[in-house]
């Protein structure tokens, strides 16, 4: 595994790692043929540019030998696992005449073909069984292998035959429509062989581009190519568990193809998404997407520049066991599955008429000679002008806008004195084309939404001109919620704030942090309009305490925790100022200082927030007359300028602070009561 520590940000890091990761396998155990050195090659303005230069690669192989000299562990000894000799040829001969009666057949199939296979297979395993060879039952799978891998190889470099019937450089048959699901922006299918793929295309807004997070490159990309390889296309029942190594590799390279020939963004701001969906597969799947692709981009309108196809190249070569030099080698073009498997490279060139786009190339030697790689462009080139003249008959040019079933983007041009019309008053106008057809999503900003299905994990919200977000249970309440039914129902109008927008464009809303935001603004209202006052919580009694003659209890600064945290929503508050509170924490202070604690007690009401002295009792005595004057003068209705020191008042706990309370007065005004200093929260 190879990993980045840092980066420049300029140089993409696969160069290094390539080398790192030779240097790493230098200093391991692992016999290999190593090192090995990597370089980028690029062509700018007709020239090509080497980063870095030659001369550089060839001095990263230097340091990789003086530290396997220094550092480098002893290679393990490992031995071939041969199989006898007796065992090879007995079952060659059970199966070599018939394997190659097969191979010489050119109406198989490739499942009929691999039907007949398996066949042979079980017989000669019958035949071993009656004679109770074990030892050649354990090796049958592999021998058998090797007989067919022989009589392939054999005939093409002895015959030039290939299993299928096709001369060495003939393509298959191709057969390709486009437009064929016309309720898609685009579409295609391409068939080369037993090899098929359907392409559909789908046009989008630029805002869907996809975001990406790498090292190096681009933050977003607008074309993207899907390649899915399921089960079926191979008469397998198998399990999807998303994309694996194979299906990233083929979609990158066709996407790689394609995008050569895409207008420039400024001409075509159109986000662009191909999918290929292999339908049944005998070789060369990739270069079917990129011919399947390239029509399907055209049905969809999209103004390409010409159209792009691919083929794959093989090579079945015979190398001499004492030098390990080539001897003789055969060129094949459009490789089926099993000359791929029992072949020695497959090459895949993917480009127009005037030139190479893409290229991949795979093979299991330890090396192939640059004049085999350069010969095989030439059969590669024959190969697909072949296939693009079948693409040009079924599509050859990009389709009418007045044809295509897509999406369009428009541009308006207005005149300086027609924009303030364009606003409208106070920007209404602006902010209802929004919220038709949807703006950037700002995270912390509140949107209104409508609820479109909800889930057990929560609710589906759609906002912002037909964008999608999650409504997730833990979000729609400050208190635990059981079912998101409880809550929202389909169709019902909410104010939420998006709380997160991830790299993939999912969206995360709130109910409860567009609560708590309106919370905080109301509050903030509240004193801008009236003085700064606090609450504090005064005596809880009722009528029936009364009435019983019980007596009400005293209860000291310290005792006040319980209340606090146990406030309802008919507790009586005590109205002080700022300067009021400030001298009760230094009395506090005093009375901590000197270890005593004070009560604080009057004949009509019990207060809180007066220290225990003769002048504080005093002074408790005439703010409880004033209350009680204010109150019945008040009554449900309250305004900010009614309030006085030393009013009381009923309120309802509105919110839960760190430092304090929210408290509801009534008629739109909040206040806030502060957790004194010696209570826990």
């Amino acid at each position: 595994m190879s990993s980045v520590l840092s980066s420049d940000g300029e140089q993409d890091p696969d160069v290094m790692a390539a080398n790192a990761t030779s240097a790493a396998l230098m200093l391991s155990d692992i016999p290999w043929g190593g090192p090995i050195g990597m370089i980028r090659i690029g062509r700018i303005n007709g020239q090509f540019i080497i980063n870095p230069t030659m001369d550089e690669a060839v001095k990263y192989l230097e340091p990789q030998i003086r530290l396997a000299s220094k550092a480098g562990k002893q290679k393990k000894e490992y031995r071939l696992s041969m199989m006898p000799e007796t065992t090879m040829e007995k079952i060659r001969k059970l199966s070599e005449s018939r394997i190659e009666a097969i191979f010489s057949d050119p109406t198989y199939g490739k499942f009929e073909r691999g039907e007949a296979l398996d066949q042979i297979t079980q017989d000669v395993k019958k035949s071993l069984e009656e004679e109770c060879d074990e030892e050649s039952i354990q090796g049958l799978s592999k021998a058998v292998d090797t007989v067919r891998k022989q009589i392939v190889r054999r005939r093409i470099l002895k015959e030039g035959a290939r299993v299928d019937g096709r001369r060495l450089d003939e393509v298959r048959p191709v057969y390709c429509e486009s437009g064929n699901l016309p309720a898609l922006h685009g579409s295609s299918l391409f068939s080369r062989g037993d090899t098929q793929v359907l392409c559909t295309v789908t046009l989008g807004a630029p805002g869907d581009a996809q975001h990406l997070e790498s090292v190096v490159g681009p933050s977003s990309k607008r074309f993207m190519l899907h390649y899915s390889f399921p089960p079926f296309s191979i008469n397998e029942v198998g399990k999807r568990a998303g994309l694996n190594r194979r299906e990233v590799g083929h979609g990158t390279l066709a996407e790689k193809a394609l995008l050569a020939v895409l207008p420039p963004e400024h001409d075509f701001p159109y986000t662009v998404r191909v999918n290929s969906e292999v339908m049944a597969s005998d070789g060369s799947t990739s270069m079917a997407s990129v011919c399947g692709g390239s029509m399907a981009l055209m049905d969809a309108g999209i103004p390409v520049r010409e159209h792009v196809a691919g083929v794959s190249v093989g090579l079945v070569s015979e190398v001499d066991p004492i030098t390990g030099m080539i001897t003789d080698y055969r060129i094949l073009t459009d490789i089926l599955g099993l000359e791929d498997h029992l072949g020695d490279m497959d090459f895949k060139i993917s480009g127009t008429r005037n030139g190479i786009t893409a290229i991949q190339l795979d093979i299991k030697p330890a090396g192939i000679p640059l004049d085999i790689i350069c010969e095989s462009l030439d059969p590669a080139f024959r190969g697909r002008l072949q296939i693009l003249d079948h693409m040009q008959r079924a599509i050859n040019a990009p389709r009418t806008e007045d044809d295509r079933n897509s999406p369009r983007l428009a541009t308006l041009k207005y005149h300086n004195d027609s924009i303030r019309r364009l606003v409208g008053p106070l920007g209404a106008l602006k902010k209802r084309i929004e919220e038709e057809t949807g703006r950037d999503i700002e995270v912390g900003k509140v949107y209104k939404g409508i609820v479109t299905s909800i889930k057990e994990y929560g609710a589906f919200v759609e906002f912002n001109g037909g964008q999608q977000g999650l409504l997730h249970k833990s979000e729609l309440s400050h208190e635990p919620v059981s079912r998101v039914s409880d809550v929202v129902s389909i169709g019902q109008q909410l104010s939420l704030m998006c709380i997160e927008q991830d790299v993939r464009g999912n969206i995360k809303l709130s109910l409860k942090a567009n609560k708590s935001s309106s919370a905080d603004k109301g509050f903030a209202g509240t004193k801008k309009g009236a003085s700064q006052v606090w609450a504090s919580i005064g005596d809880k009694t009722n009528g029936q305490e009364k009435n019983s003659g019980k007596k009400d209890p005293v209860v000291t600064k310290y005792a006040a925790v319980e209340v606090a945290t146990s406030a309802v929503s008919d507790s009586s508050f005590f109205i002080r100022s700022v300067a009021e509170c400030d001298e009760e924490e230094e009395k506090l202070a005093t009375l901590s200082q000197n270890k005593t604690l004070g009560t604080f007690a009057s004949s009509d009401q019990l207060i809180l927030d007066q220290s225990v002295n003769d002048s504080g009792g005093a002074k408790s005595a005439s703010l409880n007359k004033v209350c009680k004057d204010k109150k019945s003068e008040l009554g449900s209705g309250i305004c900010a300028k009614d309030l006085k020191f030393g009013t009381v008042v009923t309120a309802k706990v509105y919110q839960i602070r760190t430092r304090g309370l929210v408290l509801d007065l009534g008629g739109g005004l909040k206040g806030m009561y502060r957790y004194e200093a010696s209570m826990s929260t």
